[in-house]
């Protein structure tokens, strides 16, 4: 469950989601733990079973682009959240977000067109702040072999997601700004109001968005053996995902890594493994990659990571919009907010700025920093819910295939190969940036769980 993570939504608002859940359909985060590697369709399985260090591990020379790429990703990850706040701030400082809401005034009197040319220009400019180190991360992506996708391919996708973002994002900017100018005291508990029904309606929807940017068939056309053999999983699990809801995605045209997802709600739920998978993983392997993702519907991580979202965003839209009206009042005046036309006239809490675009910008700002602080709290939860699918797709298999740990860690192995994965990251990236498990620690675990010696039974099976 690599997409989209609903635990994320704790630290997330739902204008930055708009955003993180569209570029989570994009190909560049339809990806495994980190990113990508090649992979020749006959892997070599560096499993040793002797030692829970060795548990992961990869060829010298693997090993060696592993740990580079690993810190050329980490670095672009932590330098993008950096960028993404420090540019806002310095289009807040220059007058620049305050100079584009007084154009927009001036090309209608219609405030619905004014605020649709403001969001829009703003959504557009922040992608494009964002586009150098997407173009770097990119590029190594293809220099290490991770990425096979075409620049131009790239950059399609790349409109693609833009595109999305001002359809679905515009809208939504629209409807905050509204609930700022209507309730200028309490908005934030208005914006959370309408939040999560906003989030339920992305992740039903966001299956159907997949097909934008991968090619997908039924699973059954043409590995009709593989469903047969998931279908075992499926009676063992009771998960509600009948074979005419997987699907096969033709992700080798893009990537040479390995992953598979579930994704949707009601009436889109479904499985799709990547044809990387299928073709390098043998059919017990993509048996436990079919129980670790069941895990996520049949352990409830959806409704919980809702559950979860809906607490932590109650309080980090109170605290930020405290924060937001803090920021107004102190350099308002300084950003040209206090030139700017609104409806408002109760200065006292700083609501007009607020109300008008770019004090719901300055609202983004805060928002954002919150988020990249809170991240390691989101991705500790996300990591557990991993944990735990991790734990159910070992035991779902168990009975299915000769030996589930050797599969699980065969798994991970080929996982991590694929995608090359530090075999050692930094115990504080792993800590702030990892929203599974390290690859090392997933191996290390699979190979010592054994809940079945001496007639013992599982967590989450009783047999």
């Amino acid at each position: 469950m690599r997409i989209r993570r609903f635990v994320r939504l704790i630290v997330c608002s739902a204008p930055l989601l708009v955003g993180a859940l569209l570029a989570g359909m994009s190909p560049q985060m339809l990806a495994a733990q980190s990113t990508d590697t090649p992979a020749a369709p006959a892997l070599k399985r560096a499993v040793v079973l002797t030692s829970p260090q060795q548990a992961y591990s990869l060829p010298p020379d693997k090993l060696v682009k592993a740990i580079s790429i690993s810190r050329i990703r980490n670095i672009l990850n932590i330098a993008g959240s950096v960028w993404s706040i420090v540019f806002v701030w310095l289009l807040l400082a220059t007058r620049a977000w305050a100079a584009l809401e007084r154009w927009t005034q001036r090309i209608s009197n219609r405030r619905w067109i004014q605020g649709a040319a403001f969001f829009a220009a703003y959504l557009i400019i922040d992608a494009l702040a964002g586009l150098p180190l997407d173009w770097i991360g990119q590029h190594y992506e293809r220099s290490y072999g991770i990425s096979v996708q075409e620049w131009g391919g790239w950059l399609g996708d790349v409109g693609k997601t833009l595109g999305l973002t001002i359809a679905i994002g515009v809208p939504i900017l629209l409807l905050f700004n509204w609930i700022v100018r209507r309730w200028p005291r309490r908005y934030w508990l208005g914006i959370w109001a309408v939040t999560l029904p906003i989030l339920a309606v992305l992740s039903f929807i966001e299956p159907l968005v997949v097909p934008l940017f991968f090619k997908q068939e039924p699973l059954a056309k043409n590995h009709a053996a593989l469903v047969a053999k998931l279908e075992t999983v499926v009676a063992r699990t009771g998960i509600d995902i009948p074979p005419d809801r997987m699907y096969l995605l033709e992700a080798s045209a893009k990537y040479t890594g390995i992953n598979a997802f579930v994704a949707g709600m009601g009436a889109t739920k479904r499985y799709v493994m990547w044809d990387t998978a299928t073709d390098q993983l043998p059919d017990d392997e993509v048996l436990f990659v079919f129980g670790h993702e069941s895990g996520h519907y049949v352990l409830h991580h959806i409704p919980k990571g809702f559950a979860l979202s809906a607490v932590g965003l109650f309080f980090l839209y109170w605290m930020c919009a405290a924060f937001a009206a803090w920021i107004v009042r102190r350099f308002g005046a300084r950003w040209g907010m206090s030139e700017l036309h609104t409806a408002d006239k109760d200065f006292s809490v700083g609501a007009p700025q607020l109300s008008s675009r770019t004090g719901l910008v300055v609202l983004l700002f805060s928002i954002s920093i919150a988020s990249f602080l809170l991240q390691p709290v989101s991705n500790a939860v996300s990591r557990h819910f991993e944990h735990q699918a991790d734990v159910f797709g070992q035991e779902a298999i168990h009975g299915i295939v000769p030996d589930p740990q050797k599969t699980a860690v065969a798994a991970f192995n080929a996982l991590g190969q694929s995608w090359l994965e530090d075999p050692n990251p930094n115990p504080f990236i792993e800590f702030w940036l990892y929203d599974h498990p390290s690859t090392q620690h997933r191996a290390e675990f699979a190979l010592h769980y054994d809940p079945w010696v001496n007639g013992g039974h599982g967590e989450f099976f009783k047999n």
